[in-house]
């Protein structure tokens, strides 16, 4: 069974860090684009980060940049959310998703328009003090 599995989140105060991670079970990753989402109560999920399995590159949503930092490990499955100066704004369910590479052109139009394959249960992370 295909199956994308996050860990990582929980409480934090303002100003925190926190990791996610996520694990792909049934495929492998490194034919996939993956990237992370996240959505807050009553807001559409917006794509935070994703990164490429061809070159690593990556796109970061404006209001991350400088804070969150994607990264990829094919040989463990797993994609990394690490994430800095965490702030009441960043509270969410944080998803992450795997598209086909053939699917997206890049990874900056796999997180603004939503594309992939495969989405996990979600984390919730709280930043609150």
């Amino acid at each position: 069974q295909e199956q994308l599995v996050e860990s990582g989140g929980g409480l934090v105060q303002p100003g925190g860090s926190l990791r996610l991670s996520c694990t792909a079970s049934g495929f492998t990753l490194d034919s996939y684009e993956v990237g992370w989402f996240r959505q807050a109560p009553g807001l559409e999920r917006e794509g935070v980060s994703c990164i490429s399995s061809s070159d690593g590159s990556t796109y970061y949503q404006d209001s991350v940049k400088g804070r969150f930092t994607v990264s990829r490990d094919d040989a463990k499955n797993t994609v990394y959310l690490q994430m800095h100066n965490l702030n009441p704004s960043d509270t969410s369910v944080y998803f992450c998703a795997a598209a086909q590479v053939r699917r997206v052109p890049s990874v900056q139009v796999m997180c603004l328009w939503r594309i992939y394959d495969y989405l996990g249960q979600g984390t919730q992370v709280t930043v609150s003090s």
